[in-house]
Parts: structure tokens; C-alpha cells; sequence
């Protein structure tokens, strides 16, 4: 073989190994870049995800506080009306507590009225022998009421009639701290029925709260 051929086919082999590595190294090169690409797909991916997840989290957070926040300003107007309606109700006992006051003034009317406080008291205790403390101020009206509530007592009890001692050296506090009625007492001071008539107008306001509150609020408290 003249080394002319031998250069020449020398030189179609190392053109044949150039075209093939760069075929190689192209395939090579494609598959990195498309690797290259599946990563970088999966990172923005990745990235997305994170900001979508980021999102909603945040989202979520300000739901949260928007809800919080109604939740607060909601029991603060409640409260607000609650307070009106207690201010309201608290004057409207106020002024019952101040026509009270007046009961006393018909000397008539509140004697028959401290028979019946009396009379109930006795049947209450259901004692033979009793307490009373009244106002100074009420002493002589409680002593004319007196004979009329025993006998109411002995009518519905069957019982015969109890002594009643009146105290004439201990009274309840006088207006405006006390608007009249009486304090009564076994005689030992074990058993005490207070017929004073703060103590009534406390029992029935307390009872009659609900009805009071339904018919002075009809409407409901904010919701």
C-alpha cells in the first residue's frame, strides 16, 4: 500500500471519529440541556408552589384577622347596648326606689299596707313569739297595724296569736335608706324575715327582670 493511501484513509478515520464524537457530544449536549430544562421546570415549579402556598397562608392569616376583628368590634356593639339597656334598667329602678319613698306619706294607706307586711311576716315565721324592728319614724303606725295583723294571722294559721314585741330602742335606718315595712325575727334571731319594703321592691325586680327586659328591649342585642 503507497502511503498515499494509507494517509488518505489514516485521514478518513480521524474524520470519522471527529464526526462521530461530535455526534456525541451533540447528543450529549442536547441531553444535558433537556435535563437542564426538566430542573429548571421543576425548580420554577418548586417555586410556584411555595409562592401559591405562601399565598394562601397569608391569605388565610388576613380571613383570620378580618374575623377576629368583626368578632371584637361585634362584642364591643353588644356590650355597648348591653351597658345602654343595664343604664336604662338601673334608672328605672332608681325611680321606682324614689316613688317608694312617698309610700309612707298617706299615713291611711300605709298603715294597712304594714298590717299586711306584718300579717305576712307572722305567717311566714309562723312563731309564738317575735321581733320586730321597724323606722323610728313608723313606730306609732306599726303599733295601730299591729292588732289587725295578729288577727289576720290567727284567721289564716288557726293558730292562736303570738306575742309581738316592737323594738323601741333598735330601728331600721330612716329615708332615704329605708322606705318603710319591717324586719322580723324569731325570738332567739335564728329565723329573720325581712318585710321591708326595699326588700320587696328587690325581690320583685329581680323576679320581673326577664319580663321587664323583654318588654323595654323588644328588639334583640346586635348579632
Amino acid at each position: 500500500m503507497q502511503g498515499a493511501e494509507v494517509s488518505k484513509q489514516v485521514q478518513q478515520m480521524v474524520e470519522f471519529i471527529r464526526q462521530e464524537a461530535e455526534e456525541k457530544a451533540n447528543e450529549i449536549g442536547v441531553a444535558a440541556e433537556e435535563e437542564f430544562n426538566i430542573e429548571k421546570l421543576q425548580l420554577v415549579e418548586a417555586e410556584k408552589r411555595k409562592i401559591r402556598q405562601e399565598y394562601e397562608r397569608k391569605e388565610k392569616q388576613v380571613e383570620i384577622a378580618k374575623k377576629i376583628d368583626y368578632s371584637k368590634q361585634l362584642n364591643a356593639s353588644r356590650l355597648k347596648v348591653l351597658q345602654a339597656q343595664d343604664s336604662i334598667v338601673k334608672e328605672m329602678k332608681a325611680a321606682a326606689e324614689k316613688e317608694l319613698l312617698k309610700v309612707s306619706s298617706d299615713t291611711k294607706k300605709y298603715t294597712a299596707l304594714l298590717k299586711d307586711v306584718i300579717a305576712q311576716g307572722l305567717v311566714r315565721l309562723n312563731e309564738s313569739a317575735v321581733q320586730l324592728r321597724c323606722r323610728e319614724a313608723d313606730a306609732a303606725a306599726v303599733k295601730a297595724a299591729l292588732p289587725g295583723a295578729i288577727q289576720e294571722y290567727v284567721t289564716v294559721t288557726k293558730q292562736p296569736a303570738p306575742t309581738v314585741d316592737v323594738d323601741g330602742a333598735k330601728f331600721l335606718p330612716a329615708a332615704p335608706h329605708c322606705a318603710g315595712g319591717v324586719v322580723m325575727a324569731s325570738k332567739d334571731g335564728r329565723v329573720v324575715c325581712s318585710n321591708t319594703l326595699d326588700a320587696r321592691l328587690e325581690i320583685a325586680f329581680k323576679q320581673n327582670l326577664p319580663a321587664i327586659r323583654a318588654s323595654m328591649f323588644k328588639t334583640s342585642v346586635v348579632s
